[in-house]
């Protein structure tokens, strides 16, 4: 027995990450964790009330929070603040006054102190009669919100450079000095300008490239290539890959090693809606790190350089390049296309390993990127099992364990050991995208997710199977009217595999994919005995005719050159 594949004990040592928040906002995450998990009525309500016992307050209060959460993310988990927080308690008349006053005295080349403007309420106050007008200190609060948005404005070009060490701005007014490596990490994504083909050469579009990058070393530290659009969960995906260790086999034919890893302090990012979601702030709390958002779209130019040197120094160079510009594609570029999204994955991998990492940037003087990753760490990154980045990371779907341990999952049957005291209960499924011939197994026991066991695709455990070409794999034995199997997807895969080498021009292709479908036997082939079952002439009379097909001759010699 693995290690890996032993029921968890402790579910808090299994899958749970040391978090950020403050002490007393740590129940209220579990609970919120619990809330939002997929479950029937009857479920939820129950975990309403345990909540609501845990926290120590009524059902309503903790529906209230549900709401906020909702509408304001982590931030509902802390104190809320005073309900007239920002009010002043002078007339609105007054505020619009010292506001009106301040900004006329400050238009143009004149300018106006608050202390100035004190004295015009001072003589406004006579004129009216007012005894107890605004002070010195109400207007320098009134004033405030108005003088930060001008300093703030002032200074809103990023810092940049400061001798050698990087400052960015983020949105919320700070200044991230960045000066070792793992402390500032970029992500974004692009469109890669190559038209890819599927399993079996059909054209399907262009794939998603999801870059991580560390910002003091400009060292790429994780992808994700997929046709998924761009989202939290994508965004995931490429972390995952940037904390783990990476491992390639010789498919990948490396002559270098991608050796970071490890986890950043901040992920400096732009302000899509993937960036902002709650999921990607959650993981933030778990694996100990903090979401920050560019202040400006221009100072996305260390995570974006990156993309432009892989269209000019490996993309162009392949088969089925589109270019940047829809304008000027290349006409040939569809027919070109041969490439499937594994095969671009090992050219992408292989060049970020042998040659961007290693490259020399021109601001970092005499060291490659991967130098000067490994020389700017403070400490030796901590090493995260992937066992504990399942909960955060990794895609999730229920299924329902079968007699025997079995369960079914994108018309793969998979088998793990102790499972079959589990049959009838819905567990969690956690996958990789990339290959699911093993997936992970969970149990919800007391608020958390325990981890149970792995699963393996029986019949698949020694080949690599992606989602995508599962399901194209299963639509085309279905299209065939052939059964959806483990032993049948095998074989389909086997057979694609065999045609995707030997494939040359799209009529070619479309060639080779008629021959899929099964043909009469050629003569000179020694026919194959068919063998005798035990049944009465009358259900033999039924069914005598049922599987024959009826081919024309003539049609046969016409299209295969008999």
């Amino acid at each position: 027995m693995k290690p890996d594949e032993q029921v968890a004990s402790d579910p808090v040592e299994a899958n749970v990450i040391a978090c950020e928040l403050p002490e007393e906002a740590r129940p209220k995450l579990e609970v919120m964790l619990s809330l939002i998990e997929p479950c029937d009525r009857a479920t939820y309500g129950e975990r309403l009330r345990e909540g609501a016992k845990k926290l120590g307050v009524t059902m309503r209060s903790v529906q209230r929070l549900v709401k906020a959460y909702q509408e304001e993310g982590l931030a509902a988990f802390t104190s809320s603040p005073r309900a007239d927080k920002g009010k002043h308690r002078i007339g609105e008349s007054w505020q619009d006054f010292i506001i009106k006053t301040y900004q006329q005295g400050n238009k143009g080349s004149k300018r106006m102190t608050p202390k100035q403007v004190a004295l015009k309420v001072q003589a406004k106050a006579s004129e009216m009669g007012d005894k107890e007008p605004p002070t010195y200190k109400t207007v320098l609060r009134v004033l405030k919100p108005l003088q930060e948005k001008e300093a703030k404005a002032k200074s809103i070009r990023t810092p940049g450079w400061r001798g050698s060490t990087l400052s960015v701005k983020t949105r919320d007014g700070d200044d991230l000095e960045i000066s070792y490596s793992n402390q500032v990490w970029q992500c974004d994504h692009t469109r890669a300008d190559v038209l890819l083909v599927d399993q079996h050469g059909e054209l399907i579009g262009r794939p998603w490239l999801t870059t991580v990058i560390d910002s003091y070393s400009r060292c790429i530290m994780g992808i994700n290539l997929g046709f998924d659009a761009p989202s939290s969960q994508v965004v995931a995906l490429a972390l995952r890959h940037a904390i783990l260790p990476k491992q390639y086999g010789a498919e990948y034919k490396l002559n270098c090693e991608w050796g970071t890893y490890g986890k950043p302090e901040y992920l400096y990012t732009d302000g899509g809606k993937d960036f902002r979601s709650n999921h990607l702030a959650e993981i933030g709390v778990q694996l100990g790190f903090v979401p920050k958002l560019r202040s400006r779209p221009s100072e996305g130019g260390i995570v974006e350089r990156p993309f432009k040197t892989l269209n000019q120094s490996l993309f162009s160079t392949l088969p089925g390049y589109t270019g940047s510009n829809v304008q000027e594609r290349p006409k040939d570029a569809e027919k070109d296309a041969q490439l499937t999204l594994r095969e671009l994955e090992q050219l992408v991998v292989r060049f970020l390993v042998d040659q961007y990492n290693q490259r020399i940037d021109a601001r970092m003087g005499d060291q490659s990127r991967y130098q000067r990753w490994e020389a700017g760490l403070r400490r030796v990154p901590e090493l995260i099992s992937e066992r504990d980045l399942d909960t955060c990371l990794m895609k999730v779907t229920r299924r329902t364990v079968q007699r025997g341990g079995h369960l079914q999952f994108e018309n793969v049957m998979y088998r793990g050991e102790y499972l079959e005291g589990y049959a009838g209960e819905i567990v969690s499924v956690r996958y990789d995208p990339r290959d699911i011939t093993t997936i992970w197994i969970y149990r919800q026991e007391k608020q958390q997710e325990v981890f149970l066991t792995r699963a393996h695709a029986q019949g698949l455990e020694t080949e690599q199977l992606s989602v995508d070409e599962a399901k194209a794999s299963a639509k085309r034995l279905r299209d065939a009217g052939k059964t959806v199997s483990n032993q049948s997807i095998l074989l389909e895969v086997m057979e694609r595999e065999a045609f995707v080498e030997g494939k040359k021009t799209r009529k070619q292709r479309h060639k080779e994919e008629q021959l899929y479908k099964q043909v009469p036997a050629t003569p000179g082939v020694e026919a194959v005995e068919p063998v005798e079952s035990e049944v009465d002439e009358g259900t033999q009379t039924e069914y005598e005719f049922a599987d024959i097909e009826v081919w024309d001759l003539d049609e046969l010699r016409e299209d295969y050159g008999w």
